[in-house]
């Protein structure tokens, strides 16, 4: 019995043995796939995670030549077109545009900015315009430049710079007036009626010691007129400044700081200039003679430290000038120079050819919130005579000067600045002309956005002596808002 108990177990035991058996292999096939399956899994997300980065790498290559891409989906801002079943649909967006420079420059910089005043009373009798010159109450558009800089590695860089300010000379032109029919004809003697170019130089700074610049430019005459028109304390430069320096001049120059390399801690100890201009203004490419105009100043710095705890520096800067002149060349580009019969100004025009001499000499001491500036200029203006043709006018030799000194009343906020400054033409007897300028200048953001009010008193020493021409005490009072952007 036990024998036949084995004979049927023994089958079912064997059967159950090879049914375990294969599904242990089944069970161990299914694992080595899933985890061929799962390898293969992985293997494919790596795959596409690399993708995704490079795809995401091409794309902002992209915006950075681009700038930000333009949305695909349609917003308030997509354009529609109109088919021809009248049905409005959206078109795609354009490309935005690539703005990049022409050149190989590695730094490229957009600015400019704008000066608008206010002139009411006696406008602009500081600068001799009264009696037959006179003006009226205005607003003004002073300045509106844009100006474009740039750099090179190879140690080159440039400005292109323009005004869209307009010339006063067609207010105070030229009037003659016909004997015969008494007739006035009114001449417009304005250079400037459009916009026009400033500053349009090409400069070397290789070298520190020797600079090398070429192109449009200020001639390097005089500390007021090479402080830039957007940080001048007062609303406008003095007469003297106006009358009695080159302003801008086609030419070249060569500048730079001798100590640079030398001593760097002293490098701004000694600054120098040389030039040779057309010496007949800016804009104009053809020169009045053979002759250039020589143009040097010489700044040194002696002093920068401190002086009770105070920041503090001293200044000192001279300025030689020489130039041959033919007749109907100007010789007071900025400001008014000639003295009419009434004692009132107007830019000066040679009637004849001269040789002109100037120097001038001036100080700046800071010490902290306080400014004390102080020039004094001198022109002899010597006629020659030229193919036998005698120069038409007497020499002269005109001379001014200004002292100015401000003070921060709240610190890099509100200022105040007093100036007294004179102008001798030294064309007619007792032709001086006098001002006192007071002042306040709130600095809203910097020299960035600031406002400035001035009082000018000016007064006549011709007119004072000769009554019969009218009044001798002028006052003006002047209002300027500037932005630099």
């Amino acid at each position: 019995m036990l024998n036949m108990k084995i004979r049927i177990v023994f089958p079912f035991a064997a059967f159950f043995s090879f049914l375990f058996c294969s599904l242990l292999r089944a069970q161990d096939a299914a694992s080595q796939s899933a985890d061929a399956r799962l390898l293969s899994l992985e293997k494919a997300v790596r795959q596409l995670q690399q993708r995704n980065a490079e795809l995401e790498s091409e794309v902002h290559q992209l915006k950075s030549k681009s700038g930000p891409t333009a949305p695909m989906s349609t917003s308030p801002d997509a354009r529609f077109t109109t088919t021809t079943d009248s049905k409005a649909v959206s078109a795609p967006t354009p490309p935005p545009v690539d703005v990049h420079p022409g050149g190989s420059e590695f730094k490229l910089t957009l600015g400019g900015y704008i000066q608008v005043n206010f002139e009411g009373g006696d406008v602009s009798a500081f600068e001799g315009r009264f009696g037959s010159t006179a003006l009226k109450d205005r607003f003004r558009l002073r300045r509106a430049r844009i100006s474009l800089m740039g750099d090179f590695a190879e140690q080159f860089d440039f400005k292109i710079e323009g005004d869209f300010e307009q010339s006063d000379s067609a207010i105070t032109a030229l009037k003659t007036v016909n004997v015969a029919t008494g007739a006035t004809t009114t001449v417009n003697t304005a250079n400037r009626t459009e916009f026009s170019g400033t500053d349009i130089f090409i400069n070397w700074h290789g070298i520190p010691e020797a600079n090398f610049k070429v192109g449009q430019f200020k001639a390097p005459f005089g500390l007021e007129n090479l402080t830039p028109d957007t940080l001048i304390y007062t609303i406008e430069r003095s007469l003297a400044t106006g009358a009695l320096t080159p302003e801008r001049q086609i030419g070249a120059m060569l500048w730079g700081k001798p100590l640079a390399t030398a001593v760097p801690d002293e490098k701004d100890f000694v600054t120098y200039y040389a030039g040779i201009f057309n010496g007949n203004g800016r804009n104009f490419n053809n020169n009045d003679n053979n002759n250039f105009m020589g143009v040097g100043r010489l700044e040194l710095l002696p002093f920068k430290g401190k002086i009770m705890g105070q920041d503090a520096s001293l200044k000192l800067g001279g300025d030689y000038l020489f130039s041959s002149d033919d007749a109907g060349t100007n010789i007071s580009p900025t400001l008014n120079l000639k003295v009419n019969p009434d004692g009132s100004l107007t830019s000066y025009t040679l009637p004849g050819a001269d040789k002109r001499h100037a120097w001038s000499i001036d100080a700046w001491l800071n010490v902290g919130p306080f400014d004390l500036i102080g020039e004094y200029l001198d022109e002899s203006v010597d006629g020659r005579t030229v193919n036998g043709v005698a120069p038409g006018f007497r020499d002269f030799e005109a001379h001014g000067w200004y002292v100015q000194g401000s003070y921060f009343i709240i610190p890099k906020k509100l200022q105040a600045v007093v100036k007294w400054e004179e102008l001798s033409p030294d064309q007619l007897p007792n032709d001086g002309i006098h001002s006192v300028t007071a002042g306040l200048n709130y600095y809203i953001h910097a020299d960035n956005v600031k406002v400035m009010a001035d009082y000018v008193h000016t007064w006549s020493d011709f007119r004072e002596a000769n009554p019969r021409f009218g009044d001798d005490q002028f006052d003006e009072i002047v209002l300027r808002m500037q932005v630099i952007f």
